[in-house]
């Protein structure tokens, strides 16, 4: 079995990286242009909002999730109103 060296595994993430698939917006699947009218996430769908969220509580940004400018802006409200009533938490659970 044969090693491979730090600089080899280095182009390999590198080339990975590269590869990576484009994200795309869950929201909008005609695309950003064509989306829906009002723009609206629902605040008590908290599978979806969850997933959009990290295990410290913050919002995800959108170039980790793919979600367009006018849908992000619609999460971050969700995601406030949730945590207001109580039904996401501001902070992590320890």
């Amino acid at each position: 079995m044969s090693r491979v060296s730090t600089a080899e595994v280095r182009k390999r993430r590198k080339k990975r990286s590269r590869l990576k698939k484009k994200l795309s917006c869950r929201f909008c699947p005609d695309g950003p242009k064509n989306s829906p009218r009002p723009i609206y996430v629902d605040y008590k769908d908290l599978k979806t909002l969850k997933s959009l969220i990290d295990r410290n509580g913050r919002i995800l940004p959108r170039r980790r999730t793919g979600t367009s400018a006018k849908w992000h802006r619609a999460v971050r409200t969700a995601v406030l109103r949730a945590r207001f009533i109580a039904l996401l938490p501001y902070v992590p659970e320890e």
